[in-house]
């Protein structure tokens, strides 16, 4: 089996589901935007060219500034975000109970 998360695995490498695969995974944290970057597996230049994207739709959120640095998160109050972390959870239930029943 692949060290992907089912996430990604069904939806694809493309870089913003690994950004949206690693904020769903980590959601009680925040982050400044090169460490969702290095931690998502995506480029930091590749993140700023749809980052803009996420803000203005709500999917993230700023939560704080610290030095220089901005600091986001999964805005889990998102009615669309709230749906993405019920699907990742039902995609990951499915998988396990995959490999349970085989």
């Amino acid at each position: 089996m692949s060290n992907l998360t089912s996430f990604v695995e069904i939806f694809g490498k493309n870089p913003i589901i690994r950004v949206l695969d690693f904020l769903i995974t980590y959601q009680a944290f925040d982050y400044p935007l090169t460490e969702i970057a290095k931690n998502s597996g995506v480029s930091y230049s590749t993140l700023q060219t749809f980052w803009s994207k996420l803000e203005r739709n709500k999917i993230v959120v700023k939560t704080r500034r610290v030095g220089k640095s901005d600091l986001y998160k999964l805005n889990v109050n998102n009615p669309a975000v709230k749906q993405l972390i019920k699907l990742d959870w039902n995609l990951f239930k499915g998988i396990e109970e995959e490999i349970l029943v085989n």
